[in-house]
């Protein structure tokens, strides 16, 4: 894992098209170990988790070239790499979890979970936790301490139709419904990184079934068409 941070920092440092092709092999050889670890992390998650089916590494990881075209961040390259485990793969419109390595804006980050939940999904998880009773604080008191919800796109009030007061009030605000942790290069860098992985992510499990049942049930209704499970 050193040479991929080290490599993605030199990168930040020179993100240009003439500094990656004088390296490219550099980039090849820490895209090799990303797809060895992908395959890696998605075995070890599998025993704890069903769901996730034999997967290559092209379900589970992405292109380091930016999509510039709308964006007004003209960087052709990404500063962080990342492996997204779910079942039926990235495309699958399921949630899943994430695993990426990144330097300065991007960081290092595990991630369980969905990212701006579309409002169908949002209204079926909201409902299920005003009917649950407290079964949504129960998933989430099991998880790992360093793993925290995402509230960064949290609303100001508790949408029409739910308590604006009560243990679950700030649970109906979120539109993230995603477990985050930034480890540092301790993390990444120590042994048996995919067995410690795994380790923080199957505390994870009962919470990303609670995502994947609404998301399934938003599938089955026809209520979405696609779901945009990381960045």
């Amino acid at each position: 894992m050193k040479e991929i941070i080290q490599f993605l920092q030199d990168l930040s440092e020179n993100n240009d098209r003439q500094w990656f092709e004088a390296n490219k092999q550099r980039y090849l050889s820490a895209k090799a170990q990303i797809d060895r670890l992908a395959v890696e992390l998605a075995g070890a998650i599998r025993e704890f988790d069903e769901t996730i089916g034999p997967l290559m590494p092209g379900d589970c990881t992405w292109r380091i070239y930016r999509d510039t075209r709308f964006s007004k961040d003209k960087r052709p390259y990404k500063t962080q790499m990342g492996i997204f485990v779910a079942p039926g793969g990235k495309k699958s419109g399921n949630s899943g979890y994430y695993f990426q390595i990144g330097v300065r804006d991007a960081g290092h980050m595990l991630a369980v979970g969905n990212y701006l939940c579309p409002p169908p999904v949002l209204k079926v998880l909201r409902e299920d936790i005003l009917l649950g009773k407290g079964d949504f604080r129960s998933i989430l008191s099991q998880v790992d301490p360093r793993m925290k919800l995402d509230l960064s796109e949290s609303l100001k009030r508790s949408p029409a139709g739910f308590p604006a007061e009560g243990p679950d009030a700030d649970f109906y605000k979120l539109k993230n419904f995603c477990l985050v942790w930034m480890p540092d290069d301790r993390f990444m860098t120590g042994k048996g990184l995919v067995e410690r992985t795994a380790a923080v992510f199957k505390t994870t499990k009962p919470f990303l079934d609670y995502v994947n049942r609404a998301i399934a049930y938003c599938k089955e209704e026809g209520l979405l068409r696609h779901i945009n499970t990381s960045s």
